[in-house]
């Protein structure tokens, strides 16, 4: 039965990706195939998640692990639901996904343009550390490159916790109840929690 107000968020699967494909299409303009999606699905160094609303899949995000590193690759909000902090609680999962992995760092690239996206990513920590000139084919727009340090260190991994609970008491404000697939207690201190998605 459809609940509206009940949101999922989960690792995707192969069969997910014509899902992410279309998500892709529109928010991204076709960043990767549904054959690309269906790597990242099986790939053992990709966390790919998918933020559903009954059966319709409303954002997605990705990372790899390499070396200590988690390389953000996407992160999309259906476009009738961006600005309702979706994109945080994704963003935020990914993080969750990189401590459970002991990864050290994660880094992403944004156009320098997307003032939105920048202060998401700004709001959670990381830095700017340098541009990539030309970086999107489409524009030829330059690319920022931001870095958050110290995803092993108790005071970064409390703050990342503290803001997941700050995204789902702003969603059940605006009515919706997340679920979590596979939650796991990957990080506790006497006074914070801090979940993590597992595939």
């Amino acid at each position: 039965m459809y609940d509206p107000a009940l949101l999922c968020l989960k690792p995707l699967t192969v069969s997910d990706a014509i899902a992410a494909r279309h998500l892709d299409e529109q928010t991204l303009g076709g960043f990767w195939s549904v054959e690309g999606y269906q790597r990242e699905a099986e790939s053992e160094a990709s966390d790919l998640l998918g933020l559903w609303q009954d059966e319709t899949l409303m954002g997605l995000g990705c990372s790899w692990a390499i070396v200590d590193e988690a390389h953000i690759t996407l992160l999309a909000i259906a476009p009738s639901h961006q600005g309702q902090g979706w994109g945080g609680l994704l963003l935020l999962a990914l993080l969750q996904a990189a401590i459970q992995r002991q990864l050290a760092w994660a880094t992403l690239e944004v156009r320098t343009s997307n003032q939105v996206a920048i202060a998401l990513y700004q709001s959670l920590g990381f830095q700017e550390v340098g541009q990539r000139p030309n970086y999107y084919a489409d524009t030829g727009e330059a690319a920022r490159i931001l870095w958050l340090k110290g995803l092993r260190e108790t005071d970064v991994q409390v703050a990342i916790a503290q803001q997941w609970q700050q995204r789902q008491q702003r969603l059940q404000q605006q009515g919706l109840q997340l679920h979590l697939d596979k939650l796991l207690l990957a990080h506790s201190t006497e006074d914070h929690q801090l979940p993590v998605i597992t595939g």
